[in-house]
């Protein structure tokens, strides 16, 4: 097998318009030939409309009775034939397309002038016969010439219409190439701002790191890190408590077993915030006490009913706190936790901190969100690069298999680096 030619894209336009050129030549002779021909015939046409407007003009100034109104019918139909024709284009250059176009036009125009013929003639009969016959012999050879260059345009010159084609699918892949070269710098572009965007990031996660690690800042970090912890001793501490405990706000709330207000506010604060509810209680949890010995009877009178495993365990779990003070080491350090928190909080150095770390968590979140936009355009002009590649493989393969249509010559063709 043969090894194909190698053009560049560049060069692969002047290299088809020379190899087919001894195709084109000829016909582009013979089409200037035909649209010449059609001019000619259509001046021809323009020039015997333009004897019945003279005629039918002097017979219109003489007032005749007998011929005014035919005269006048004559008139109108030579002037509009003469005044839609010259709103025609004729192209100077000889193309495919252009052809096409002016025959669609000339056809349409001749159907128009047969209606108006079929029409005015009957109405000008029997005057005018040497007008109507000059009429008739120049429309018969405009559409005789029209009908020879559709013929042609439609068959022989469908070769040019093909050339011409792969001239366009030259400027089509040119075109693709330029748009990947701009997606190409676009995510260049992109590439610079993310780099300058993640150094931002990482300079404010450095400053919020720094923040942190100060003195009293990072003691209320270690105070928050043992809450924490703290918390999850509490939850665990009244774990079988929280169904009794949601059960028992709901009797407490109505009439059957209604408790005092400040009891119901701290079993609403024990449903919500368990920790924060313990460790603002005083020495002994008595306000949890008290609540837990509500509970327990409205058990015992059955008025809070629970499963059976749910029961022993909601009991043997108040039973524990009750009478163990199962929860007292705890709830010490709880209320240690949560004084230290409430000390630290509000010292200068946290208010400051606090004001200086709300503002650098506000800029990274911006900045975390210009990245995310950044990745998102990123990974779209990645679909649109990779659909440019497959387009541009696709225009190459066609244009070389048209190529070969045209000079049976087998060529690949060479894209810029």
């Amino acid at each position: 097998m043969s090894k194909p030619l190698e053009i560049k894209l560049e060069d692969i336009k002047g290299w088809l318009e020379q190899e087919t050129l001894s195709i084109l030549k000829p016909l582009k002779i013979e089409g200037t030939s035909l649209l010449n021909d059609v001019k000619s015939k259509m001046d021809d046409f323009w020039k015997s409309c333009d004897k019945m407007m003279e005629d039918s003009e002097k017979e219109i100034e003489k007032n005749n009775p007998k011929t005014y109104r035919r005269a006048r019918e004559a008139y109108k139909l030579a002037r509009d034939v003469s005044d839609t024709m010259d709103r025609i284009t004729v192209p100077e250059e000889v193309s495919h397309e252009g052809l096409r176009v002016l025959c669609d036009e000339l056809e349409k125009f001749v159907a128009t002038v047969m209606r108006e013929r079929a029409e005015k003639f009957r109405r000008i009969t029997p005057f005018f016969i040497i007008d109507r016959r000059r009429f008739d012999i120049a429309l018969k050879r405009f559409m005789d010439s029209i009908q020879k260059l559709r013929a042609f345009s439609s068959h022989k010159y469908v070769k040019t219409k093909d050339v011409d084609d792969s001239l366009s699918m030259i400027d089509r892949l040119s075109e693709t190439l330029k748009k990947l070269d701009e997606i190409d710098e676009q995510k260049k572009k992109l590439g610079w701002t993310r780099k300058a965007i993640e150094k931002e990031i990482m300079e404010k996660q450095q400053k919020i790191a720094l923040a942190q690690s100060k003195g009293e800042v990072s003691e209320l970090s270690q105070v928050n890190k043992q809450i924490a912890e703290l918390d999850g001793k509490v939850k665990y501490g009244l774990r079988h408590l929280q169904k009794p405990f949601f059960k028992f706000q709901t009797l407490a709330r109505g009439p059957d077993y209604p408790i005092p207000p400040d009891e119901l506010k701290k079993l609403d604060e024990y449903l919500s915030d368990p920790f924060e509810a313990f460790a603002t209680e005083e020495d002994g949890y008595p306000m949890l006490k008290r609540v837990l010995r509500k509970v327990n009877d409205a058990i015992e009178k059955g008025k809070l009913k629970l499963k059976s495993s749910r029961l022993r365990k909601a009991q043997d779990q108040i039973k524990g706190i009750l009478e163990k003070d199962a929860l007292a080491s705890v709830h010490q350090s709880c209320k240690e936790a949560l004084s230290q928190k409430q000390q630290l909080s509000t010292s200068e150095a946290i208010t400051t901190f606090q004001t200086e770390f709300e503002q650098l968590q506000k800029e990274l979140r911006e900045l975390q969100k210009q990245k995310g936009i950044i990745e998102s355009r990123n990974n779209t002009l990645d679909d649109e690069h990779k659909k440019a590649l497959e387009r541009i493989e696709s225009q190459k393969k066609k244009l070389e298999s048209v190529a070969f249509e045209l000079t049976n010559k087998k060529i690949e063709v060479i894209l810029p680096q």
